[in-house]
Order: structure tokens, then C-alpha cells, then sequence
């Protein structure tokens, strides 16, 4: 894959991205961590808050980091942030008009979303950091991979999950993926394992729901 950019260009945005918004990248975090904490311990606003949560996330994602910043070095990143704010105003959709649900209990399902969470928030930066991406010049909590692995990993807990929402994380885990390989990212490995895996247990899980409603 011929990408319009070095990967020390590409790290270097990272250094910029990190640098600029320190330190939000802990809020970030502590948005992330109260997705999981109102998954686990239901409330009555619990999946309005997780939908507007991960709504901003997106947002953040397409106007901070690949507007902002990415685009600096690709312009596709104009494109990449239009499909990231789109994601975003999504989730505030189907979370005002309730049509997204959250549990995470301990079934199958759940414990795969479990590993995924915990892969992006922690086990994603520890590899970074082992292939020699040291902050700041290595994806944080925000920025698109580690998000959209932690997305997947919510959508696995999603009791309502309309299927549209799946599309564009769906669609990144592959074009991002297929950048990071090209650049060296290898923790991005588990960004395609949540696109893939996620999405068709999902459509498998509702595809069951479907024929068992018509016997």
C-alpha cells in the first residue's frame, strides 16, 4: 500500500496531536473508563451517557485528530474526519431517541467486548510501547485505532445495536489496519481482530434473534 506519507511524518503527528492537547488525553481515559463503569452498573441515563460519550469520541476524532492534525500530512483525512463526525452524530442519535442499549454481564458475547476494552485502554499502549512507539509519539486513547478497537468492544455489550452503526468502525478497522501494517504499527493487528470478529458476531447474534422470531 503507497501511502502519501513517511512513517516518521506519520509518527511526528502523533508527537504534535499529544503534545497540543496534553492533558485531555487523561480525560479521554476517564470518559472511557466511565463508559465501562455505566455498562457494568446500570442507571436510568446509563445508555444515554455511554451514546453521547462515544459520540464525542467520534466527534473528537474526525475534527481534532484527522482534521486538525492528520490532514497535515494526507488529505484524505478530510474525508476519514467527515465519516468519524458522522459516526459521532450517530450515536447521539440512537442515544436521544433510544435505540442503543448497554449491559455488559458475563456472557461469551460480553467477555469478547471485555477483551477488546481492555486491549485498546491497556494492552493496546504496552505493546506500543514494546515496539518502540513511545508517547508521545504513539496513538493515545482518542485517536482512531485504539477508539474504534474500544467501540467494537462496546458494541459487544450493546443489548440494541442498530445495524448502521457498525459501517464506518466496520470500514476503519480494515483501511486503518492496512495503513498501520504498512507503517509498522503492529498493535493495529488488534484493530482488524475487533473489526472483523466484532462485526460478524454481531450480525450473527441478530441473524439467530431473526430466525428464532420466525419459528
Amino acid at each position: 500500500m503507497n501511502l502519501p506519507f513517511s512513517v516518521e511524518q506519520f509518527l511526528d503527528v502523533f508527537t504534535q496531536y499529544n503534545n497540543s492537547i496534553w492533558p485531555l488525553q487523561v480525560l479521554l481515559n476517564v470518559l472511557a473508563l466511565t463508559v465501562v463503569f455505566l455498562a457494568i452498573r446500570r442507571f436510568k441515563l446509563s445508555d444515554l451517557v455511554i451514546s453521547i460519550i462515544l459520540g464525542l469520541t467520534w466527534l473528537w476524532m474526525g475534527m481534532v485528530y484527522h482534521i486538525a492534525f492528520f490532514s497535515s500530512i494526507n488529505p484524505a483525512a478530510y474525508v476519514f474526519g467527515a465519516f468519524c463526525i458522522l459516526q459521532g452524530l450517530l450515536f447521539f442519535w440512537g442515544g436521544f431517541r433510544r435505540k442503543l442499549s448497554y449491559q455488559a454481564t458475563f456472557g461469551w458475547r460480553q467477555s469478547v467486548g471485555g477483551a477488546f476494552v481492555l486491549y485498546s485502554l491497556m494492552i493496546y499502549p504496552f505493546l506500543g510501547m514494546k515496539f518502540g512507539h513511545l508517547f508521545p509519539a504513539a496513538p493515545t486513547f482518542g485517536a482512531p485505532c485504539p477508539t474504534t478497537i474500544f467501540t467494537f468492544g462496546v458494541f459487544l455489550w450493546a443489548i440494541k445495536l442498530p445495524r448502521p452503526l457498525l459501517i464506518i468502525p466496520a470500514l476503519w478497522s480494515i483501511i486503518g489496519f492496512t495503513a498501520a501494517l504498512t507503517l509498522g504499527i503492529y498493535e493495529d493487528i488488534g484493530l482488524l481482530v475487533a473489526g472483523i470478529i466484532g462485526t460478524l458476531i454481531i450480525l450473527f447474534n441478530d441473524s439467530s434473534k431473526e430466525t428464532g422470531s420466525e419459528v
